[in-house]
């Protein structure tokens, strides 16, 4: 709708998982990096905490994605499976087909075989366990145990348990800990900071053909990040009904006016907007402004201060400028 608009070949802030659209501050490279790893060298279970929204899913597609040899992937989403329901959807998305009657130690010699057949063949196995927070302990169990598939050299099945940062306090309970003993690598996803929003923003702009001074003045991002928190998520849904505001109003690049009035709809709160007002109105955007001025000259500082209207965001940073130079198969990410 607003493609046009802003010179745009499609929408950047789309909520659908979309490894052409990834962009990576240093807590999610490195999370990457030992994804990567995990399935590489077969290390058993990798843990992957972060809050909703960070970017887990996106994260973990990319970096089976980069994988150099074939590799299988299963993805249990579902937390309210009891055990029963677990195996039957395990068997079934292995493309195991059980006889009638057929038992669960029956399936999991056939799932063994299957396992270790695509491992004398270079191929690797994925089972993806996303929401782990919210499992049953039989489920995180039964998880412990499809580990133990195994040769003597290597594991036949890599699992990536993924979860909000609650699954870290459930492993300390003394019931899991032999699950918690066999967690080879951990990894954990930061909100983004301010300048990482800005690179994120820009890098999603940029892939979607746009410019990001072009499309968010420095106030407006300013805005997004603090009402997002930095989750890559809610950066997503306020900037997209931004770009709409704006599109709406005929405003380009997109104010912090919209941006408040997008955040004032979804209700979402900020410490900074919502604390007492000053006795006398502050002039307009001289919050945001004050934030982004620590990096200007004193000059532009006073200007700031002052209450000058929105100013165009920089264009990409230097970050994301140079992660566009280094060949590579993506470019954002998304959650």
């Amino acid at each position: 709708m607003y493609e046009q608009f802003f010179g745009f070949r499609e929408r950047p802030f789309e909520l659908t998982v979309d490894p052409r659209y990834l962009v990576l501050s240093d807590t999610h490279r490195e999370a990457l990096n030992n994804l990567e790893y995990g399935i590489a060298a077969r290390k058993g279970i990798t843990l992957l905490v972060g809050e909703a929204g960070s970017g887990k899913t996106t994260l973990v597609r990319a970096a089976i994605e980069r994988q150099p040899e074939r590799v299988h992937t299963i993805h249990l989403h579902n937390p309210t499976l009891n055990r029963n329901e677990f195996v039957e959807i395990l068997a079934a998305k292995f493309g195991l087909a059980p006889a009638a009657g057929c038992s669960k130690a029956a399936l999991l010699l056939d799932l063994e075989a299957l396992l270790d057949e695509r491992c004398r063949n270079g191929e690797s196995s994925v089972l993806i366990v996303d929401e782990a927070q919210s499992l049953p302990l039989e489920l995180l169990e039964e998880i412990r145990l499809l580990v133990n598939i195994e040769r003597n050299d290597q594991k036949l099945l890599s699992v990536i348990v993924a979860g909000q940062p609650e699954i870290a306090a459930r492993l300390n309970q003394p019931e899991l800990r032999q699950l918690k003993q066999r967690i080879a690598l951990r990894c954990e996803l930061k909100a983004l900071s301010l300048m990482e929003t800005t690179a994120y923003v820009a890098g999603r702009v940029a892939a979607a053909g746009g410019s990001g001074a072009k499309v968010f003045t420095r106030e407006a991002v300013t805005l997004i990040h603090e009402h997002s928190h930095g989750l890559p998520r809610m950066i997503n849904v306020i900037a997209d009904n931004a770009l709409l505001g704006g599109f709406a109003a005929g405003e380009r690049p997109v104010t912090s006016r919209i941006v408040r009035e997008v955040c004032a709809d979804f209700q979402l709160p900020n410490e900074t907007v919502a604390a007492p007002p000053a006795p006398a109105p502050p002039a307009a955007d001289s919050g945001p402004a004050s934030v982004l001025s620590l990096d200007l000259p004193p000059g532009r500082k006073r200007q700031a201060q002052a209450g000058r209207a929105d100013t165009p965001a920089p264009e990409e940073p230097r970050k994301v400028a140079e992660a566009a130079a280094r060949p590579r198969r993506f470019s954002l990410f998304g959650l």
